[in-house]
Parts: C-alpha cells; structure tokens; sequence
C-alpha cells in the first residue's frame, strides 16, 4: 500500500467497474462444476465492452486463477487488457501472491493498493488471504496500513475493497470461510469518519446492505454462483455478473449488479463442494 496511484481528473464522478473470482485454470477447457470458466469470464467481458466503456478504474477482488498456474494469470492478462483501462488486484484464497506478482506488472494492470481518485476519493485494497486456507484475516500489517492512509486523507471519502465477505451469507457452510477478524477491522474504521463504502466478492452472490453503518457491496462472480441461505453447499443458476460503481463528490456511492445476457452458464446442481 506504501504504492500509490493517483488518478487525476476533474471529473465529479468517479466510475469503478469490479469483477471478481474468474477461477481460471490453465487449460482453458477445464471446468469448474460444470461451468467453463475461461468461456463465462470471456461473456462478462464482452458484454462489458458493448454495453460500457465510460468506467474509469477496474478492481480484481481476487480468486482470478483456481490452480495457481503461470497459463492461468497469463490468460488473465491478455483478457482484461482490451478493457484499456487501469486494473488494480488483490488476492483471494485460491491465487497464488508469488504467480500474481511475477504476471500482474505490467500496463494496464497497476500493482498500487491505495488509490487517490479524482479530488474526493480514495480506495484502500486489503490482503484477507491467508495462504492454503478458505478463511480471511487481516493481518497487523494490513490493519495499521489502512489506519495509516485514512489518517493521511481525513478529507477523501473511502472505500475499502478485500475479497472475504463480512456480512452473513446465511450459509453454514460459506460463512465458516469469512474474514474472522472483522471486529478488528470495524475497530480500525470507527475512529474516522471518511469511510464510505465495503467492496468484496469470495461468496459468488450479490449482496447491498449495511454493516456498521457502512454501505457493504458484494458482487458475482464471473464464474459460478453460490446459492444464499442455504445451510449445505448449494450451487445457483443466476448467471454471471459483475458491479458498476459511482463515487460521487458528495460522499455518495450508486452501484448496479448487472449480468450476463447473451449466453447462458448452467453449473452442475449435483455437486456437493468444491
């Protein structure tokens, strides 16, 4: 986070577009319970390109790659860089840091984790991986970087992005892979009043709400969908997706979930985990 990319303009609004957990493999045909994800991530982008091109900045919310695979992060690379803007990462559960670091390094993709966004906004990207487990944390390290920078920019709204999910999903068997230091993260928030916004993905499904007051966002993936409130692991047929956001100069956020509509990605529904 000591990295930091400033985006100038003089625009009053900030667009953001997230995508998030393509789980790419390194073999393009390989499935992910029954769904292609090298062809579902494929759709997103194109529907991205035709429907919007009037997004600023792209935020990667982690689990780009299932395997950890050289091909995996490569592919990655050469997909998103048609989008032609800059595109900021963090790690999910399943990415492996030391891949991402050698492929994630050139134009358009930026390797910054603090982001000053015009005149009124600035977005923090958390690390929650801990490495070879499904769970988050984040670390000591993480935790004073982030107190750090909302005390250096008391005056720039925030938004905070990490990958593990902070709110309940209702599902017994998702929710046991939660960020598990969420009261230290609240505690660190609290003492400041510029943070505005929550952003992660990790739980394949879309959430808009509220957690300590803060406006939480959740995004599907690109890839599949998990079913909310379902106590077993439970897959859904909702199609692919990915968040357009607005950071307005007022403090204001407004986002739209949107999802594919020229293709269809059913996933094997007998599956029992993954």
């Amino acid at each position: 986070m000591k990295n930091t990319f400033v985006y100038q303009t003089e625009k009053s609004i900030i667009k953001l577009l997230q995508i998030t957990d393509p789980h790419l493999f390194k073999e393009k045909e390989t499935a992910l319970l029954g769904v292609n994800t090298q062809a579902s991530f494929t759709q997103v982008l194109k529907e991205i390109q035709q429907e919007n091109n009037t997004f600023d900045i792209i935020l990667a919310t982690g689990d780009l790659v299932q395997d950890g695979s050289d091909e995996g992060y490569h592919r990655f690379v050469e997909m998103v860089t048609p989008l032609n803007k800059p595109i900021f990462w963090i790690p999910g559960n399943h990415d492996f840091q030391p891949k991402m670091v050698e492929h994630l390094n050139k134009t358009p993709i930026e390797s910054a984790k603090h982001l000053l966004l015009g005149k009124y906004w600035q977005a923090l990207l958390l690390d929650s991986q801990v490495y070879g487990v499904p769970h988050g944390q984040l670390s000591q390290h993480q935790l004073n970087l982030l107190e750090e920078k909302l005390a250096q920019h008391p005056n720039r709204y925030t938004l905070v992005v990490l990958h593990h999910h902070l709110l309940p999903t209702n599902s017994a068997w998702l929710d046991q892979h939660n960020l598990r230091n969420s009261h230290e993260l609240a505690e660190v928030l609290g003492k400041f009043s510029n943070v505005k916004g929550i952003l992660y993905g990790h739980i394949h499904q879309e959430v808009n709400a509220l957690w300590n007051g803060y406006q939480v966002m959740a995004t599907p993936a690109t890839s599949i969908q998990f079913k909310p409130d379902s106590h077993h692991f439970t897959l859904d047929n909702l199609q692919p997706g990915w968040r357009e956001i607005e950071l307005h100069e007022n403090g204001s956020i407004y986002t739209q979930v949107k999802r594919i509509q020229e293709a269809q990605f059913l996933p094997n529904m007998q599956e029992e985990g993954y």
